[in-house]
């Protein structure tokens, strides 16, 4: 009796704990403002967003916090930039949820997510953009049946990221569709890219933190009619991407195709090269050749008909008309299921595939368990944040979409606060570089950290 008596009090005093504890709802309405749900919210609520326009920029600095759109008789919750705003939404939290929501009319990232793990970015509209889906530096994360058109790079662009799931999305309209850079262990699967210049890149870009690009496995996507006008701006890495191509590797390891439909791409279904052949600076610690690829029993269909200049003068000095595959440059270890089915140049060095190679043990790149992120010093955030931020847009010795690091050092040597300063409210300095956007929502601390690291501490 004592004991029963004992274990009903404990429960009479624990019981209110527990419901003070639970996770709140937070319902945005039209006019009132999405930042300040966030900054009213606590790790573990939901903020709900009803149908209207939005207009500004939301940045979820907490953990577990879930962005969640409503749709009322086919009307969404629109975040709209207007053509002013940078970014849509910016999440450096971990375990953060975006669905549902149309975002249009940012100049720079629709949804980016920045040293954010565990992340989910699902059942989006993304219209416009430098970016549109954009996780950065991130572990274990999926992005799933998003819709995402006119960007200016990729529709979906996973950076230096671990263990992505890129599932059942629709990327068209773009300069690419998707492509996953400096990234390892990343299945692309089930999405539709079509009427981009280029449908799917997977590449290794020199002058990154990451160096290797590893073990992507693309399956059972429709990659169809890439054929539009590569409309990144000249000083964009992207610009260098050509139209008419379905899938593009470069100076990647250990990737595979499997089961795509491949068709209506007018350059050719597949491009692989290395780093020389592609234009990239040289990058002492990174491997330039691609190794390890393996075309896998895909369909190839009305590819290379049309192919671009560039293309046309390749196959001339290769004696055919098209090819389904090019592969130009150094590789090694590659191979090709049937290659008598298709036509390709520059594979003399590839294999015969062995009999049965498949993907289909690979349900997911994602972790089995959620990735654990202890809390860091202002230092640490300092060198965290130039790697999921800043080298969305600089490499360290080469022009990504901005000035190389060594020049910015070179700039602003001695001078940290003259670095954060200019990073929190940027003016435009060069006409041939993208206008870069305030940082100032990171806070003057945090880039100060950013500068110091940069200045001090970076090196290739």
């Amino acid at each position: 009796m004592h004991t029963t008596l004992t274990l009903r009090a404990l429960a009479s005093l624990t019981l209110p704990l527990t419901l003070s504890a639970q996770a709140a709802v937070l319902t945005v309405q039209p006019g009132t403002s999405v930042q300040a749900a966030v900054i009213q919210a606590k790790p573990g609520d939901t903020i709900r967003v009803m149908p209207g326009v939005y207009r500004e920029t939301v940045f979820i600095d907490k953990e577990n916090i879930t962005l969640q759109g409503v749709v009322v008789n086919g009307q969404w919750p629109v975040m709209d930039g207007g053509g002013k705003l940078n970014d849509g939404i910016l999440a450096s939290g971990h375990r953060v949820t975006i669905q549902k929501l149309w975002v249009k009319g940012y100049k720079g990232n629709g949804i980016m997510t920045q040293g954010a793990n565990n992340y989910k970015i699902l059942d989006n509209y993304v219209d416009g953009g430098f970016y549109g889906i954009f996780p950065q530096f991130g572990k274990n994360g999926l992005i799933a049946r998003n819709r995402i058109t006119r960007v200016e790079d990729a529709g979906i662009y996973v950076g230096m990221s671990d263990n992505a799931d890129i599932i059942a999305n629709e990327a068209w309209g773009n300069v690419i569709g998707i492509e996953a850079e400096n990234s390892r262990d990343v299945l692309i699967e089930g999405n539709y890219t079509h009427d981009n210049a280029s449908g799917m890149t997977i590449t290794l870009i020199p002058g990154l933190p990451v160096k290797d690009a590893a073990r992507t496995w693309v399956r059972n996507n429709f990659i169809i009619n890439n054929n539009g006008k590569n409309f990144a701006p000249p000083s964009s890495a992207a610009a260098n991407t050509p139209s008419g191509t379905g899938v593009v590797l470069v100076a990647v390891k250990d990737t595979a195709l499997e089961g795509n439909i491949i068709t209506g791409n007018r350059s050719t279904a597949v491009l692989t090269t290395d780093h020389a052949t592609f234009g990239m600076a040289n990058d002492p610690k990174v491997d330039p050749f691609p190794a390890n690829l393996a075309i896998l029993d895909n369909h190839f269909a009305d590819n290379g008909n049309k192919p671009a200049p560039g293309f046309n003068d390749l196959l001339k000095a290769a004696g055919v008309r098209r090819a389904d595959l090019v592969a130009t440059g150094k590789e090694r270890d590659s191979c090709i299921t049937y290659p008598e089915s298709i036509t390709s140049i520059g594979t003399k060095r590839w294999k015969t595939c062995e009999p049965g190679r498949t993907t289909s043990a690979i349900k997911t790149a994602m972790l089995p368990e959620p990735v654990q992120s202890p809390a860091l010093t202002l230092e640490q955030k300092g060198r965290l944040t130039y790697l999921a931020v800043c080298t969305g847009c600089h490499a360290y010795n080469t022009q990504l979409h901005g000035p190389s690091m060594l020049a910015v050092k070179a700039l602003y040597q001695g001078n940290p606060e003259g670095l954060a300063k200019f990073a929190a409210n940027p003016t435009r300095k060069r006409k041939d570089f993208a206008e870069m956007p305030n940082q100032d929502y990171l806070g003057a601390d945090v880039l100060k950290a950013v500068a110091n690291y940069i200045l001090n501490d970076l090196k290739n």
